[in-house]
């Protein structure tokens, strides 16, 4: 308890931004410096504050008051009835948390809903990767984020990853809808739940002695590990995009970096934070995400549970091969190796025959007249089934505010 207090007071005395390191493999490596500039991001400009000593203090003061008063169980069933983007919030939420998520609703002034919509019309034709990349990369990806891997296995959600899945498998369905931050969308919801919950998680994680036992830091999800999360997400799918010669116009790669800048926002995220383009998106993401990358025990128990996931998903024997023959093939040998998946010496071989050839093959297909349709109504199939069995037919996927870490 007394390291606890110690580390509550140097958060409050602003003392975290030069404390430890970014979940580096060797703790005893020096912090490296903040060096990209904010001149790179959708403000233009900023005070160049090193984000890995930045949370979401408006959220964060909230949240925290709720889970002290014990009022987060009615507040999380007045939440489950907030669904539609143009929704009134539910009567009788506290007064504070009302504020806050007013105004954690408004869309950024620099939205433009023209590149939305193109975005939509660019997941309709590569839908097919993004489902694959968004679950074989950024998925599995993340059990490689130390300070990701920890904070998801020693909170809540840890103990049930299908449930954590869901919600996370959620956000990423939003985010892919043809009416995302519509009115009648449901995106910005999804947004600012998942702020309310990073918040909540901030707050209650220091609380846990296997997490304050692993972590180098003494709070998680700053904006630079939301920032390094953005990176797993957008930044490699553009990057696996273009490694697999999908060919992409300019102005789809435009409109969705535009679709993930603004879901960057929602998040709370500082605009100075946001890459204005992809080159600054890859520039950034060369500081934050790739040197930081290293294994966990905590990252490769939820590569495994997330394998086993996808297996029962599939409910074939050769699920589990073919899952981690996919995760070696898209994130690499190193990976894979601090993942300690097996090599498979059929599934290995095939994906590096074919899949450059299926790709072709489909991105051909997309020249007949009713293709990208087609594509997408099977995906959009394969997507409702995968949200379905995630969240065992309990529909609709509530996003709540955790009221403990995860159990003993």
């Amino acid at each position: 308890m007394e390291e606890l207090n110690r580390r509550k007071a140097l958060f409050t005395g602003g003392a975290l931004g030069a404390l430890g390191a970014l979940g580096m493999a060797a703790p005893a490596q020096a912090r490296s410096l903040w060096t990209w500039s904010p001149h790179g991001s959708v403000a233009g400009a900023g005070i160049g504050a090193d984000p890995r000593g930045v949370w979401d203090p408006e959220a964060d003061q909230v949240i925290a008051s709720l889970l002290d008063s014990g009022d987060v169980p009615r507040v999380n069933e007045l939440l489950r009835t907030w669904t539609r983007n143009d929704q009134p919030l539910p009567s009788g939420l506290p007064a504070d948390l009302r504020d806050l998520m007013e105004n954690a609703r408004r869309l950024p002034s620099w939205v433009d809903h023209g590149k939305l919509a193109q975005s939509f019309d660019f997941t309709k034709r590569r839908g097919l990767y993004l489902g694959v990349l968004y679950a074989m990369a950024s998925g599995m990806m993340s059990t490689v984020i130390p300070k990701e891997a920890r904070a998801v296995y020693h909170s809540y959600g840890g103990a049930n990853m299908k449930d954590r899945i869901e919600k996370t498998a959620k956000l990423g369905y939003d985010i892919g809808t043809h009416n995302a931050y519509s009115p009648d969308g449901q995106m910005t919801v999804t947004c600012v739940k998942t702020r309310l919950v990073h918040a909540a998680v901030r707050h209650l994680l220091p609380q846990s002695q296997p997490w304050n036992d692993a972590a180098p830091e003494d709070v998680p999800i700053s904006q630079a590990d939301i920032m390094v999360t953005w990176h797993s997400l957008a930044t490699t799918v553009m990057q696996k995009l273009t490694e697999w010669k999908v060919p992409v116009p300019a102005a789809d790669a435009e409109a969705y970096l535009h679709s993930w800048q603004v879901t960057a926002h929602m998040l709370g995220v500082r605009d100075e934070y946001i890459p204005v383009s992809w080159s600054e998106a890859n520039s950034q993401a060369e500081q934050v995400l790739h040197p930081i990358l290293a294994p966990t025990p905590e990252g490769k128990d939820l590569a495994d549970i997330l394998l086993g996931l996808g297996s029962e998903l599939d409910g074939g024997v050769l699920s589990r091969p073919v899952l981690g023959a996919f995760t070696r093939y898209t994130l690499g040998e190193q990976i894979a190796e601090w993942l300690e998946i097996p090599r498979e010496p059929i599934f290995d071989p095939l994906l590096d025959t074919f899949w450059p050839p299926f790709i072709a093959a489909r991105e051909f297909g997309l020249n007949f007249p009713g293709a990208d349709e087609t594509y997408w109504l099977f995906e959009e199939l394969i997507r409702q089934v995968v949200l379905l069995f995630l969240s065992e037919a309990n529909y609709p996927i509530s996003i709540e505010i955790p009221q403990t870490n995860r159990p003993s």
